[in-house]
């Protein structure tokens, strides 16, 4: 119902939503916690929560666990994270490997549901 008649309402605004996949911010703090996990020094951490910041988004986090395996000759670690944006707070799990060259390369990075 149009209280203010017809000719009231503006009909060429039109809204959309903003698809999360394509988000840059998304993939920096992926790589920054990426950076993170795979420069952790897992003797001395001994547990102990690994913080990390993006300073590009401003988001930030706890590394909460990581352990580390060789799977098929190469060595990968699998962490849980949390990272508080201004989308809020959430939690994630993640796995990073190193490739032939030395380079880390992430391979899953999802909300822990």
């Amino acid at each position: 119902m149009d209280i203010f008649g017809s000719s009231g309402v503006d009909k060429s605004v039109s809204t959309s939503t903003v698809s999360v996949e394509s988000n840059p911010e998304s993939v920096s703090d992926e790589l920054t916690v990426r950076n993170a996990v795979s420069s952790a020094d897992l003797a001395k951490m001994q547990g102990v929560p690994l913080p990390w910041a993006n300073t590009a988004t401003g988001s930030a986090g706890v590394v909460t666990s990581i352990s580390e395996a060789n799977e098929g000759g190469r060595l990968c670690r699998t962490f849980a994270t949390s990272r508080h944006s201004y989308r809020g707070i959430a939690n994630f799990e993640g796995k990073t490997c190193m490739e032939g060259d030395g380079n880390w390369q992430l391979l899953s990075f999802q909300p822990n549901s």
